[in-house]
């Protein structure tokens, strides 16, 4: 006797197709805790390509909680792109810790791309922030490097809109470097580390932020290079190459004004030298018109070679004889 195979199999995949459509074991499960669904509401979940059991779940969850929560407004939030049971957590958590948080809210910020648990319980439980090394100078020029832990909570209320942590970590930044800018000594700063911590957090720095900043303590303070020191041997060094050019300025001009002086001297020698060729024309000019006679030319070159004599005497070693 043969088994009729293709009925079984006929019939055994229309029940599966009927219980993934008709999930009627989620639905008891939800009726015995007292969430209010429909086995047609299931239905419509898996053809709007909603999970029942996320959705089934989630209601139990925040029923057994105390949350009036229906599954209208899960289904929205999961289409949405939302998730769902982080929202459910923060809720619970939320109302146990006495926060105020709204379901609207909580969805807000998840679909803000928040992780709404998280920020539930960093409001619950403030985390430390540590600051990168934060370097700043003195009003005396000495270098001080600091490092401080804000510590924060979150504000539930500016979490939609509001800035990260990498704000929080500019605006201590700056303030730090504001407080000991201003500061006349770095030794006020080392005996006073609070005076900064006082100071930055009375700015109001986590106005705008998702956070709310409870104490700024200063972990560490370094001392780093004297750059006041380094900008007084920087500006020297400058002062210095302007001197030097200034001078090699004027070094050139000098020699400039020597090499014209020298031109000078020559075109003046070429002139004494010109006048000096008219010596003998104006001697034949006197000897023909009888200005000038022998015996005259005669004492005048004696006067010249008494006069050689004299000054080879006066100057033996050769040197010309100073005017």
């Amino acid at each position: 006797m043969e088994i009729p195979f293709l009925p079984i199999i006929v019939a055994a995949v229309v029940l599966l197709v009927f219980l993934y459509f008709f999930p009627i074991s989620l639905w008891i499960t939800a009726i015995f805790s007292g969430v209010r669904v429909s086995l047609f509401q299931l239905v419509l979940m898996r053809v709007r390509k909603v999970s029942p059991a996320l959705i089934v779940n989630s209601l139990i969850t925040s029923t057994k909680a105390g949350l009036e929560l229906t599954s209208n407004d899960l289904e929205t939030h999961y289409l949405a792109g939302g998730n769902v049971p982080s929202v459910i957590k923060a809720l619970i958590s939320a109302d146990k810790a006495n926060i105020p948080l709204s379901f609207k809210q909580a969805t807000a910020i998840d679909l803000a791309g928040r992780d709404v648990f998280e920020a539930v319980t960093t409001s619950v439980n403030p985390k430390v922030i540590n600051t990168p090394n934060v370097a700043a100078v003195a009003q005396d020029g000495i270098q001080l490097i600091a490092k401080a832990r804000v510590t924060v909570r979150a504000n539930i209320a500016q979490l939609v809109g509001g800035a990260g942590e990498e704000t929080i970590l500019a605006r201590v930044g700056e303030g730090i470097v504001t407080s000991i800018g201003s500061s006349l000594s770095h030794k006020e700063v080392l005996e006073n580390p609070d005076k900064i911590s006082k100071l930055v957090l009375s700015k109001g720095l986590d106005a705008g932020t998702a956070f709310e900043i409870l104490s700024i303590d200063i972990a560490d303070i370094d001392i780093g290079e004297n750059i006041g020191a380094k900008l007084q041997i920087d500006q020297a060094t400058a002062d210095l190459k302007v001197a030097e050019a200034k001078a090699e300025e004027r070094r050139a001009m000098a020699v400039a004004v020597e090499q014209e002086n020298r031109a000078k001297t020559q075109e003046a020698r070429a002139r004494v030298v010109d006048a000096e060729a008219e010596v003998p024309k104006a001697m034949a000019e006197a000897f023909r018109a009888g200005n000038l006679g022998i015996m005259d030319y005669y004492k005048m070159r004696n006067m010249q070679a008494d006069t050689d004599m004299r000054d080879s005497i006066a100057n033996p070693g050769g040197q010309p004889k100073p005017s």
